[in-house]
């Protein structure tokens, strides 16, 4: 049972630069373009209903998704790696991640309504690299006390995500395309080190001999 404030603090820091509710900005001032000031805080806010939805549960019902699947922890740890390493390039090279969200999901969404959900809060913000993130770290304990923590996390998140499309305008202004790209490469580097480790703790766990 883990109850160390230190790992939930670096689980929070890799989930917010996995996320990179920041890097949504533009994406979402672009779908909202045609919006009143009042339908861009409702989709916010269902944005940011839909992260922690499904976050959630992901970290509820993952380990039971990964076992129908007969998937092991340590593959999944590594595929996660991978997919984390996949979108840090992407973040330091400030281009657009098809593994988060592709121009056809965007087209996709042509509806008000549907634009909080897809591609905003899926697969933009929460993609397969933030799944997979909880579902490891709901893995790396167990007791109420772990998960409440994990949700918890998850939450602060979702909070996250609402302040900052709620203020997208003022924070694009503010921060400007050149400010965005250094937050994004930023975030793209710490990515690339958690994706590592990921990997690097799976293979282990495959392979106890090389350890």
């Amino acid at each position: 049972m883990d109850f160390s404030w230190t790992e939930q603090a670096r689980f929070a820091v890799a989930l917010i630069a996995i996320v990179d509710p920041l890097a949504a900005i533009p994406l979402f001032l672009g779908l909202t373009s045609g919006f009143s000031v009042a339908e861009r805080k409702k989709t916010a806010r269902v944005t940011a209903l839909a992260v922690f939805g499904v976050l959630a549960g992901a970290a509820l019902a993952g380990e039971a998704i990964l076992g129908a699947f007969g998937t092991s922890l340590p593959a999944f740890r590594v595929g996660g790696g991978v997919v984390l390493l996949l979108m840090a390039v992407s973040m330091l090279n400030a281009e657009p991640d098809r593994t988060r969200h592709t121009p056809e999901e965007d087209l996709a969404s042509t509806t008000k309504e549907s634009v909080a959900v897809v591609p905003l809060g899926v697969p933009l913000l929460a993609g397969p690299g933030a799944i997979s993130a909880v579902i490891l770290q709901m893995n790396s304990g167990d007791g109420p006390a772990h998960v409440a923590l994990v949700l918890g996390v998850i939450a602060l998140l979702a909070l996250a995500c609402w302040l900052a499309l709620r203020n997208a305008e003022r924070i694009g202004r503010l921060v400007g395309p050149i400010g965005m790209n250094v937050v994004i490469r930023l975030f793209g580097l710490v990515l690339a080190a958690i994706g590592v480790e990921f990997i690097a703790a799976g293979i282990k766990e495959l392979f106890p001999g090389l350890a």
